[in-house]
């Protein structure tokens, strides 16, 4: 019997002996989905406006902010575009016309606020505080091009935005220039040249903060496919954006950057042994000629009579953000039903009570414990994941699939507003038990969107 199983038992035995009863998910029926939609609902929209910032400081234009009072006066980047998602879920279904322009100045604001703090080198910080230095004096600290930026979410905002005011992007028009600068610095700076593949620069702030592929690995080394994903549907955004501001040459360019990225994607991240889609290792020494000076013929030199003829190795870690490559709309149909079908359903690994697991527990990284800097993604339950992961399966057709993930996420939320009149940052994956940060809100409202399409009513999507 290995120690995991032995420790289970254990605990199994001395719950029965002192009568303890473990918590355990609330059962998966149509009475308690529907319970527990009226308890997520009925306390989003009481909390909503928590999350309007106004301008002040260093945020020079309001802005979404995350919720809980560790968040309130910071903005961060993919934090305040799944909000955003959430938010408008919010204002169709409980709010009038006023509410929803009420709203725009603080959608546009996370946009604008991260813009303002962009330059012609492209580098854009991953948050803001509101007294946060100027950016001439956070780049006295930092190596702009040796640094993460914010994450390839900030065309992805702008497009969502846009796309709510029918294609109006004249908001945007005189920071274009800063957020193409943005985008063409990952493209430029941080893309590996031999498999084409956007990386990290180190694991700083990644968003997945210890996703073993990126944490503690040497720098530029992590070809991520959760980065990759990102990239993906921002240069998308980009062709989208540019097109609404009637600007058709740079479109076209975005959308071939978008369809090479797509084809490089596919090419190293796509594993077909596991028939799932992984972050790959880029950190292999380069191929180089012999240097012959001094050598007599006939001496060896290492390497000459078969160098390696691959770009990158694949990373074999069980990580949810393969899960990102059909959320993206880079898998193929045949890749996505082999993904579905041999780890979507897999209930020892991905497959939890409460969700996604955001690391497989057959890995022995694996790791539910509290933790903040970095935040814990080695196990537990995150409801963006739950959301992303939900929405994959949705444009891909798996409805079956799609309403289990998301009935899933309404009983944990729904019982963590009724046990405790709030939600939490993350979750653990066998019984929901709240693990972090009382008070969470964020992309946690995501919540109403998968309700939505559980009612099949309107359901607010990102670009």
């Amino acid at each position: 019997m290995d120690m995991r199983r032995f420790l289970y038992v254990c605990v199994l035995l001395f719950s029965l002996g002192t009568g303890y009863v473990e918590a355990q998910m609330p059962e998966r029926t149509e009475a308690n989905v529907e319970k527990y939609k009226k308890i997520c609902r009925d306390n989003i929209y009481k909390e909503m406006k928590g999350m309007y910032r106004e301008a002040g400081g260093a945020l020079v234009y309001p802005f979404l902010a995350p919720g809980s009072n560790q968040y309130l006066d910071m903005l961060w980047d993919w934090d305040s575009w799944l909000s955003n998602v959430a938010l408008r879920q919010i204002l169709l279904e409980n709010g009038n016309d006023s509410d929803r322009k009420q709203a725009i100045p603080y959608e546009q604001g996370c946009v604008l606020n991260s813009l303002h703090y962009g330059g012609m080198d492209g580098w854009i910080p991953i948050w803001i505080e509101r007294n946060a230095p100027t950016r001439e004096e956070m780049l006295k600290k930092r190596n702009p091009w040796k640094s993460n930026m914010h994450k390839p979410t900030l065309a992805q905002h702008a497009a969502f935005i846009v796309r709510n005011m029918n294609g109006d992007a004249e908001w945007l028009r005189e920071d274009f220039y800063t957020l193409q600068a943005f985008v063409a610095k990952y493209l430029n700076f941080h893309r590996h040249k031999a498999t084409g593949l956007l990386y990290w620069e180190t694991d700083e702030a990644i968003g997945v903060d210890n996703d073993p592929s990126t944490f503690y690995r040497p720098h530029e080394s992590s070809g991520s496919i959760f980065l990759n994903a990102l990239m993906y549907k921002e240069l998308q955004a980009m062709a989208y954006l540019a097109e609404c501001l009637n600007m058709p040459d740079i479109s076209r360019h975005f959308t071939e950057e978008a369809k090479t990225l797509k084809a490089n994607v596919q090419e190293h991240c796509w594993d077909p042994r596991d028939r799932f889609y992984y972050s790959v290792d880029l950190n292999l020494l380069p191929v180089e000629k012999p240097d012959i000076e001094g050598l007599n013929p006939g001496d060896l030199y290492l390497h000459v009579g078969q160098p390696r003829n691959y770009d990158c190795l694949i990373q074999r870690f069980s990580v949810w953000s393969g899960f990102m490559a059909m959320w993206a709309g880079i898998a193929t149909p045949e890749q996505a039903a082999e993904m579905v079908r041999l780890h979507f359903h897999d209930k020892s690994s991905f497959n939890a009570p409460a969700g996604i697991r955001t690391l497989s527990p057959l890995e022995k990284m694996y790791n539910v414990c509290a933790s903040g800097n970095p935040s814990s993604w080695q196990g537990p339950i995150w409801i963006n994941v739950n959301y992303l992961v939900f929405r994959g399966l949705v444009q891909y057709g798996y409805k079956e699939e799609a309403r289990e993930l998301a009935e899933k996420t309404v009983l944990l939320l729904g019982r963590d507003f009724e046990r405790f009149g709030a939600l939490h940052e993350y979750y653990l994956p066998d019984n929901g038990e709240p693990v972090l940060n009382k008070g969470f809100q964020n992309w946690n409202f995501l919540v109403l969107n998968m309700i939505a399409w559980l009612d099949g009513k309107t359901c607010v999507t990102e670009f």
